[in-house]
């Protein structure tokens, strides 16, 4: 089983490549004991005030046993208003069947041919067949609640107003770690009357806030392992030496250590309230982070445009401009002459104007930032499509210094 993913059967002892089994005594002895908790707490404040303007480290890195696991389940949802799946989706009808069964309510036949003591027939549009979806965050106990993500999977048109019967929320191991119950909370609608139909919004989807209930704890080696691993958020050399350096320099040399630009080894008390109380100094430490990657992001469905702060440009000329044409049809009547022998007929006439708009050429100058390229755009009255079309054409001429990220 792998420490940091418990739900994937991986060995259970393996520890980091890289790493020292080292005891933690002397610096342990040298912070808590030496110093004293009031002193560790007071140096820890004037660390937090020197470096106002830098990130904690808990905003940057996480530590990988705080990692969180995904859950599944499937299920129903009551309670529609003929918005359901109907006796069409044969899951469905099979699903409420068995369930019926299982309270001791025995039915044969077909689900749309049962009688209920009042004469009626259950009617199966009331009721969807749904995926159930839920995150488990780490460190969860049993009794806690979590939210929960409703999807139908059948002909339901709707899930308003209907209510999630209980569901068993199972891991990738297929063990069950939660139960899932409530009513849906959607926010999608749609109507439809005389032919016409309006959707707005995605109305067979919902949630049920604080709907699952976490039956089953997921093991994690935080209180056992030797070495607490911390994972960087955004893999990048410079953030990653940031932290190792602001950990070491408070707390002792070699006591945190990196093994990639993600990865960072921490060595932490063996008692687990002391490891607690260090992880909380470490995750409020000061780190001045990296300066991202220099990108450019592009919604071509959108058009809209995510240009970054280290953005470049090389000495470059742009001119950009569109070509219309229009094209304008005249319907007449030929009328002869009465005294001469031809025929009345439709004339169709055409006039057809080719125009181009005058767009002045900008010239970028070498090493531009990014406020002269939006100014420069903008002076030519681009629209966000012209944007998008000259980053692309900057990008293939080897102008543009950086990545062009088109979504």
């Amino acid at each position: 089983m792998d420490p940091y993913n418990p739900l994937v059967q991986t060995d259970l002892n393996r520890q980091p490549e890289g790493t020292q089994h080292v005891a933690w005594a002397t610096i342990w002895e040298r912070i808590w004991h030496a110093a004293g908790w009031a002193a560790a707490a007071l140096a820890l404040g004037m660390l937090l005030v020197t470096n106002a303007h830098a990130d904690r480290v808990k905003d940057l890195a996480s530590a990988a046993s705080m990692r969180p696991n995904q859950l599944l389940g499937y299920g129903l949802v009551v309670g529609l208003e003929g918005t359901g799946d109907g006796a069409d989706v044969s899951v469905t009808a099979s699903s409420m069947k068995s369930m019926l069964g299982r309270l001791g309510v025995n039915i044969d036949g077909s689900l749309g041919d049962f009688d209920t003591a009042s004469g009626g027939k259950l009617d199966v549009k009331n009721v969807a067949a749904v995926m159930v979806t839920a995150e488990l965050p780490g460190f969860s106990k049993p009794g806690q609640r979590i939210d929960v993500n409703v999807s139908a999977i059948g002909k339901a048109k709707s899930l308003r107003g209907g209510t999630l019967i209980l569901t068993s929320l199972r891991g990738v191991d297929g063990q069950v770690y939660g139960l899932a119950q409530g009513a849906l909370t959607a926010t999608g609608v749609t109507e439809e009357a005389a032919g016409s139909k309006v959707t707005k919004g995605v109305p067979t989807a919902a949630r049920v806030p604080n709907g699952g209930i976490v039956e089953r704890s997921v093991p994690t080696p935080f209180d056992t392992a030797e070495l607490v691993l911390l994972n960087v958020h955004a893999s990048d050399f410079t953030t990653t030496t940031a932290i190792v350096n602001e950990i070491n320099k408070t707390f002792g040399d070699d006591v945190a250590k990196a093994l990639d630009p993600v990865s960072i080894t921490i060595r932490a008390p063996q008692d687990i309230n002391q490891r607690v109380s260090f992880m909380s100094m470490v995750e409020n430490l000061q780190v001045t982070p990296g300066e991202p990657a220099a990108k450019v992001v592009v919604n071509s469905r959108t058009g809209t445009v995510v240009i970054s702060r280290n953005v470049k440009v090389t000495a470059a000329a742009v001119s950009h401009g569109t070509i219309s044409v229009t094209v304008a049809a005249t319907n007449e009547v030929s009328q002869p002459n009465a005294l001469a022998a031809g025929q009345t007929a439709a004339v169709q006439n055409a006039d057809v104007e080719v125009g181009e708009p005058l767009r002045p050429m900008f010239l970028f100058q070498p090493g531009v930032d990014l406020r002269q390229i939006v100014d420069a755009v903008n002076q030519v009255g681009a629209t966000p499509s012209a944007l998008i079309a000259i980053l692309e054409a900057l990008k293939s001429a080897g102008s543009l210094r950086a990545e062009l990220v088109v979504i």
